[in-house]
């Protein structure tokens, strides 16, 4: 980790330190956000499970999840633009809290990332399947997911200016394939009326309450709003970074809204048969819904331009875990640590990014074992990143009740203590949701989303207590206040 200098976004290294190339503007910024974020990959995911469990009104769980994110955007704009250092929740939560909190947050986070990145993969792979017409099965699905990550590695590798291109190629593809597709959807083939958001068309879960069933719904709206974070995980990378991350941060989560909004509207109100698969006859509705309203031919076009933005997605991924391993090895926390903060000649956290590409690889394998688990893995990815989120709004939030004001060039001002709290009340709001039980006799399913965390958290404790390796760094630590006080001083 390195400190910041009296310009608020500047960083110093020192002379043993590698140090990265400031090449990503604001625009590629907020396509890396974006893309992470990646709208397209949620709504394509989750569309059929979400209207299954509480009919077109799960499209408001869009809005809902957009809202409360946004507060804790609010919240990390102001911590990123003091502390623009990369990798993001690590170094946040060191200096705003202490080194053991840091590092339990950025394990947790750490393999809620590894979890994501291999079911965003394993998702793509059956796009890759429809295009190529080979069957889904869980052989195939396997190459196929290694496939991508292997190349998705090899185009990290390439350097910082390459990530930020295919950034900005998958961005476009977002916008055509979820925007233009949902307006033309919705100009074109509308079958439904618009106050069909509003009629749950009988859905009811089992306790026979509906309120149940929407709250079933939310994990569509929470598995898309988060990526957002990884505007500020490549802050060294980011010209003037004080000001352009948190503003890209808020830029991902309102156009990732939008657009989300314009696509699941275009594809319920496009569905001449809704009730079909409200009832889940119609199992994968959206190769349904495209192929009666652009021809084979336009389906094609629209998959390969589908498979484009979800690569885009891993390519963000994997960037923002590999500079979550780099910033943690840089400060010795982790196995290993000396060969993972080394960079390439192309300025390119090579060792970290193979650790990056490798992680979800193994995951993979389980998952061709176990891939009827593959949504319940997914589960544990977002309550595992909402938990680690949340440690930093605590942090932030205790550091404002000792009195800090935030420092940086970008700050909400005299909101900030008002905004925290909200953000924080989200977020305990969001995991609850994600804690709930599955609906499965058998214990570990049931309960798979916690067992999983259980494992992650137990794991870190217990290597904490027996490597000690959170007191290998002199970096700074719960230095939130003073360092403001010291920014303030220089100006």
């Amino acid at each position: 980790m390195e400190q910041t200098s009296g310009k608020k976004n500047d960083v110093i290294h020192n002379d043993n330190k590698p140090q990265f190339n400031r090449s990503i503007g604001l625009i590629s910024n907020f396509a890396l956000g974006f893309t992470y974020l990646s709208p397209l990959t949620a709504v394509y995911s989750l569309f059929a499970l979400a209207v299954t469990l509480a009919g077109p009104p799960a499209v408001w769980w869009i809005l809902i999840v957009a809202c409360g994110q946004l507060l804790v955007a609010l919240v990390f704009g102001e911590v990123a633009s003091q502390y623009p250092i990369t990798g993001g929740l690590y170094p946040w939560a060191r200096r705003l809290w202490g080194k053991k909190y840091a590092w339990i947050a950025a394990w947790i986070y750490l393999w809620a990332l590894v979890v994501t990145i291999t079911s965003i993969a394993e998702y793509t792979s059956t796009f890759v399947a429809s295009l190529l017409h080979f069957d889904t099965s869980p052989g195939n699905m396997l190459v196929s997911a290694v496939v991508l990550l292997l190349l998705m590695m090899a185009v990290n590798m390439s350097g910082t200016k390459n990530l930020a291109r295919v950034a900005r190629i998958g961005f476009w593809c977002e916008i055509i394939s979820v925007i233009a597709l949902g307006i033309y959807l919705l100009i074109f083939h509308r079958s439904q009326p618009f106050s069909v958001v509003f009629d749950s068309m009988g859905v009811l879960a089992k306790d026979g309450s509906y309120q149940t069933a929407f709250m079933s719904a939310a994990l569509m709206g929470l598995f898309m709003f988060f990526g957002f974070e990884a505007c500020g995980n490549v802050a060294e990378e980011v010209q003037n970074p004080g000001k352009k991350i948190p503003l890209a941060m808020i830029l991902s989560i309102v156009f990732g809204a939008l657009s989300a909004i314009v696509s699941v509207l275009g594809y319920l109100l496009a569905s001449p048969n809704l009730v079909s698969i409200v009832n889940g006859k119609t199992a994968d509705p959206i190769p349904v819904i495209l192929s009666e309203a652009l021809g084979p031919t336009g389906a094609t076009v629209f998959i390969v331009v589908a498979i484009v933005a979800m690569l885009s997605c891993i390519l963000s991924l994997q960037a923002a875990l590999s500079r979550l391993i780099f910033s943690f090895s840089r400060d010795q926390m982790l196995p290993g640590s000396t060969w993972m903060s080394t960079l390439s000649k192309n300025s390119v956290p090579d060792n970290a990014m193979i650790v990056s590409c490798l992680l979800p690889v193994l995951i993979c394998v389980w998952v061709y074992f176990q891939p009827d688990n593959l949504s319940r893995i997914t589960a544990f990815a977002v309550i595992g990143i909402y938990i680690s989120f949340q440690m930093v709004v605590l942090a932030a939030l205790r550091q404002r009740l000792k009195g800090w004001k935030p420092a940086g060039e970008w700050s909400v001002g005299a909101w900030g203590m008002l905004v925290n709290v909200l953000a924080l009340a989200y977020g305990v709001c969001g995991i609850w949701l994600l804690a709930q039980p599955a609906d499965s006799s058998s214990f570990i399913d049931r309960w798979t989303v916690l067992v999983g965390l259980a494992i992650v958290v137990l794991s870190g404790l217990v290597y904490m207590a027996l490597a000690r390796p959170f007191g290998r760094s002199n970096a700074p630590e719960n230095d939130a206040i003073a360092y403001a006080k010291q920014l303030n001083a220089e100006l």
